[in-house]
């Protein structure tokens, strides 16, 4: 995957998608928050999500783990040997 989001894509509250738990949600965003030290890349794409940590829902959730799996997909710059920079 070439980029965690879209720079078009749209969140909104969402407000008739069901509610999932608020802890993960916050926990799964501070982890990317944590990571967006390192990754700008992720960076626009976690604040868009992170807007929603009062009132998560699935749509949001789903756009989190988009992420993750953006970022654990990551290149490390082709290095065969030992997957760093």
């Amino acid at each position: 995957m070439t980029t965690p989001m879209s720079t078009n894509t749209a969140l909104d509250a969402d407000e008739d998608g069901e509610a999932v738990d608020q802890k993960e949600f916050r926990g799964m965003i501070g982890s990317l928050l944590y990571l967006t030290a390192t990754r700008p890349d992720i960076q626009f794409a976690v604040c868009l999500c992170a807007r929603y940590q009062a009132s998560p829902r699935t749509s949001h959730r789903q756009a989190v783990k988009h992420i993750f799996r953006g970022f654990s997909d990551a290149d490390h710059a082709g290095c065969q040997i030992d997957r760093k920079l």
